[in-house]
């Protein structure tokens, strides 16, 4: 057996580092976080090179004594917990004293910080965890850190880094959760010298919704709140119409602190359950404000995750307030929940009245009250509403009338609107009257074709028996083996106007890094800055109905690619392409255009469809006449 040793102290600075700094986003992160607790107002994120090359947090807070800075960047040195009992309530956002350490033994630091009432300022500077020089400085008052040379000494770890754009999307991710969970604090957010995000600091979440993910989502999001056995929840939930292809917007704070969260997760989509199409997911800012004792943030190194000593009763807060919003489908009055009721509800204090628009449960169950807001979306008309959503919705002209938010998504008023659409005839159809025969040229074929039900499913009889056709999953099948005759390169086709879609940092930047790659199938994608992406070529035949769906797609798919062989990224990209090419499910075809299609399938060429599925079912007159009786 291996003889034991002590392991090196710069060895195990190391391997916490590896814990802690994953990537220059938790840099920001953590830096940030100390910041928030120095109780600044003001703080500013600067990033060069995606943040490997240069990082620089400045903040307003209240500084450090020149013999606090010394010792601020050894390990487990923290100003934050005192004993043990500190550990059963944490009430600031790091306490482990593990960051500094961490970061100054993977880079090259210098810290400059003061506070309010001294002279005098410190300046530090430290390079692989030893520090080079400590002097007496001249600077404003609060902390300025700078990080630069990210993983200089450890270039095992710089090897997993992703390129530039990859790791600045993901520092912007970062920033955007400090943002929408701390919307009292000013921060502004500068990346290779352009600022991309800069928050009021008004204290009000939707300012910082609206800095920081956009006037569109600010107006598609529903404000929300409610209060159950001490748990109190507010925020905004999407509407249904407003749901995304993936996760990347729902953001769930705990005490003011961003976690994951499969408890939240699931009360949240839930709460959806019946109102979204496979694949969509709500998108939510959702603050959950509880008692410190009753969750526990010391389980995960990055501070991530959370463990609640009663699962069931957040779950109940969390999908009782987002039910009450989508139930309502508008926006309640101004949030109840002041600032000084959430604190005494962290500390503790579970039996402080709550303010008014709650119901505290009279005998441990779930309740739930909001207030609706008739007035929310008076003042925006139906042309601004629908332009908010990228021209998605078609209507009737109404004078400029102004519209509620109830109004714009009742279902039933917009499938009226459908039907009444007057047909559009073709300019090159041909004059003809019902006393002209109409000249056929087709082949008499072993099948015939009945109808469609549920705009969905095609009907053929042969011989004995009736066969239900997928006709989306048979013509998805039919694009994907024509696209491998084609040697995997469609044609593409450039439009006349670019499409522009806000799908977000991190998946705006996974798009234009793989931009050669997506090329090579058609695609020519942009990053069109502040979260967005610009379609500007599509492959030939392909839906751009529904651009945010088909990114988010293509990213989800990217994203996965270092971990799988390049056939399987091209399969993929290929399936997708022929998904969103083929016939659509709910809408009907006309039998001159699926003749060819049920000829493939009735012949045996088509049979699945590219994921595997069945696109066909065959039920017998056996199986009728047993159905009715007959037999």
């Amino acid at each position: 057996m291996p003889k034991i040793y002590e392991m090196p102290p710069h060895l195990a600075d190391l391997i916490a580092a590896g814990e802690v700094v994953e990537r220059p986003a938790s840099v920001v992160k953590e830096l940030c976080e100390n910041s928030i607790d120095a109780g600044a107002k003001s703080v500013t994120v600067e990033i060069q090179g995606g943040g490997m090359s240069f990082i620089r947090v400045t903040d307003n807070g209240c500084g450090m004594a020149p013999e606090d800075a010394k010792i601020a960047f050894l390990r487990h040195a923290t100003s934050k917990l005192r004993d043990e009992r500190g550990l059963e309530a944490i009430a600031t956002l790091g306490f482990r004293g593990e960051a500094l350490a961490a970061i100054s033994s993977v880079s090259r630091v210098e810290l400059t910080t003061k506070e309010r009432e001294a002279e005098t300022g410190t300046r530090v500077e430290l390079e692989a965890g030893k520090t080079v020089s400590f002097e007496a400085a001249g600077c404003p008052d609060g902390t300025t850190m700078i990080v630069k040379n990210l993983f200089f000494n450890t270039p095992a770890r710089l090897k997993y880094l992703k390129n530039d754009k990859a790791e600045g999307a993901a520092v912007t991710v970062a920033v955007t959760r400090l943002c929408l969970s701390h919307p009292e604090i000013s921060i502004r957010y500068i990346k290779d010298g352009r600022e991309e995000i800069h928050t009021p600091g008004d204290g009000k979440t939707e300012s910082a919704v609206y800095a920081v993910l956009g006037r569109d989502a600010a107006k598609s999001l529903l404000k929300t709140e409610g209060e159950s056995g001490g748990i109190f929840v507010r925020g905004y939930v999407s509407a249904p119409v407003g749901a995304r292809g993936n996760r990347s917007w729902q953001f769930f704070f705990i005490n003011g602190r961003f976690v994951r969260s499969r408890v939240l997760q699931a009360a949240l989509e839930q709460a959806y359950k019946n109102s979204l199409f496979t694949g969509r997911f709500p998108a939510c800012v959702l603050e959950i404000d509880m008692s410190y004792s009753k969750v526990d943030v010391n389980v995960h190194p990055a501070k991530l995750e959370v463990r609640f000593s009663d699962e069931r009763a957040v779950f109940d807060a969390v999908y009782w307030a987002v039910r009450g919003a989508l139930e309502t489908e508008s926006a309640p009055a101004e949030l109840p929940i002041s600032r000084s009721t959430a604190s005494a509800v962290r500390s503790g204090l579970s039996d402080a009245a709550p303010s008014q628009g709650f119901s505290k449960p009279a005998s441990g169950g779930a309740s739930f009250t909001a207030k609706p807001r008739e007035d929310f979306f008076k003042s925006v008309s139906a042309d601004e509403f629908r332009s908010g959503f990228g021209g998605g919705f078609k209507r009737a002209e109404t004078g400029g009338a102004e519209r509620s938010l109830n109004d714009v998504f009742r279902p039933a008023a917009r499938e009226q609107e459908r039907l009444e659409m007057p047909p559009v005839k073709p300019a090159a159809a041909p004059d003809w009257t019902p006393d002209e025969p109409i000249a056929e040229t087709r082949e008499e074929r072993p099948w015939r074709y009945v109808g469609e039900t549920l705009n969905t499913y095609l009907i053929v009889e042969k011989g004995t028996s009736v066969f239900l056709i997928d006709k989306h999953a048979a013509h998805e099948r039919v694009l994907f083996d024509k696209l491998k005759e084609k040697g995997w390169r469609p044609e593409g086709q450039l439009l006349m106007t670019p499409v522009i879609v806000n799908v977000g940092e991190e998946t705006a930047a996974i798009i234009a890094g793989s931009a050669e790659l997506l090329g090579e199938y058609g695609f020519e994608i942009d990053d069109f800055g502040g979260g967005a992406a610009a379609i500007r070529q599509i492959p030939q035949d392909l839906d751009i109905s529904e651009p945010e769906a088909l990114i988010e797609e293509l990213a989800g798919i990217l994203s996965s690619g270092g971990r799988r062989e390049l056939s399987e990224l091209r399969d993929d990209i290929m399936h997708t392409v022929a998904c969103k090419a083929a016939i659509k499910a709910g809408t009907r075809s006309e039998p001159a255009s699926v003749t060819g299609l049920i000829d493939k399938v009735m012949s045996g060429e088509v049979r699945y469809c590219p994921h595997g599925r069945p696109v066909m079912m065959e039920l017998t007159k056996y199986q009728l006449d047993k159905g009715f009786k007959r037999v």
